[in-house]
């Protein structure tokens, strides 16, 4: 997606529970073997308790708004993304959200395409305001949570451990004096064969949670790879990742090789997952160190890119002038790529 001069990321929030459950604890319970914690590098989770998904997506984008001194009356659009159950089952959780920040204005958008739901909701905004100017601002949020009644956080996928929060990122035309980012590039692929993954040989069903209590991703992945095989996975997943970074930099007008290009933020899953999936593909793309963000949260649903966007302006990882690439991914699957960088105000 051609940006122009960019648009301006005016604030990026997350709202992660405090209570926590730590994967030595999960060990002690039997729930996880020590390899899982070695193959996933995660040391804790955070987990909501009774907050819905919906509630906390309320708080991040919340906080802001708080930050950016914005009025939610004002937004012009308002998109929201989950993976997970959002506490009723027949329902639009983004018009809970958008009418919970008072956003009257704009039309709320539901995005449900796995955990790439972040990045495609960030797309959808961007593509809004590029393409109407009355819109002026967006919200974008995501909220999952993982409860045991149907989802096992620690045991319930490969390599993956998912902890429960929200995000919001406020998006708007840029403005280097005031914006904590400067969205340079985005670029998204899809590699539609491999939602099997996902799918395995389950026949399809009347109602959620039919073929068992909790959702078992083990199985669907178990039956795909054993039918299928994870070859033709990666090739395509390799080369979707590879053309999201040169296409997102090419069109934001940065070389693969600019040194202000400083960090790659990948998804929030395990050590194993990202080493054999991602790393291949981006690792030497760029000059950018590859950082870890997500040992102390697990996988965030739909809220990975934006979280690891908090995470690099909270720890401070760019300087002014300085580029971030994060990546976005989901089951189906498809993939995001977004560029962007420290306002040299």
């Amino acid at each position: 997606m051609r940006l122009g001069n960019g648009l301006g990321i005016r604030a990026v929030r997350t709202c992660l529970p405090e209570t926590v459950e730590t994967a030595v604890d999960a060990v002690a319970r039997g729930r996880i073997a020590e390899d899982d914690l070695t193959n996933t590098g995660v040391t804790e989770v955070p987990v909501s308790g009774t907050v819905s998904a919906p509630d906390m997506a309320v708080q991040a984008a919340h906080g802001a708004l708080d930050a950016a001194g914005w009025d939610g009356a004002d937004l012009g659009f308002t998109a929201h993304a989950w993976i997970h159950h959002q506490g009723h089952d027949f329902w639009s959780p983004a018009h809970y959200v958008a009418h919970r920040v008072g956003a009257v204005r704009g039309v709320p958008l539901g995005i449900q395409v796995m955990c790439n739901g972040g990045g495609t909701a960030l797309e959808a905004a961007a593509s809004r305001l590029l393409a109407d100017s009355t819109t002026g601002t967006a919200l974008v949020t995501t909220g999952d949570r993982f409860p045991d009644e149907g989802f096992d956080r620690w045991a319930g996928d490969y390599g993956v451990f998912y902890g429960d929060g929200a995000t919001a990122i406020l998006l708007h035309e840029r403005d280097d004096l005031l914006d904590e980012f400067t969205l340079l590039g985005l670029s998204s692929a899809a590699v539609s064969a491999a939602e099997g993954l996902h799918r395995g040989r389950d026949e399809f069903t009347p109602a959620t949670r039919w073929n068992s209590d909790r959702i078992d991703v083990k199985r669907t992945k178990k039956a795909f790879i054993n039918d299928v095989g994870l070859d033709g996975f990666y090739g395509g997943v390799h080369l979707a990742l590879r053309g999201i970074v040169t296409t997102a930099l090419e069109e934001a007008g940065i070389d693969v090789d600019d040194p202000r290009i400083r960090v790659l933020a990948l998804p929030r899953v395990g050590i194993k997952v990202r080493r054999e999936t991602y790393h291949p593909a981006v690792e030497g793309l760029t000059k950018a160190q590859i950082v870890e963000l997500g040992n102390r949260t697990g996988h965030l649903g739909a809220g990975d890119m934006a979280a690891n966007l908090a995470d690099i302006r909270e720890r401070e990882l760019l300087g002014p002038g300085d580029i971030a690439v994060a990546i976005s991914a989901g089951g189906g699957f498809g993939f995001t790529c977004a560029v962007v960088a420290r306002p040299a105000r």
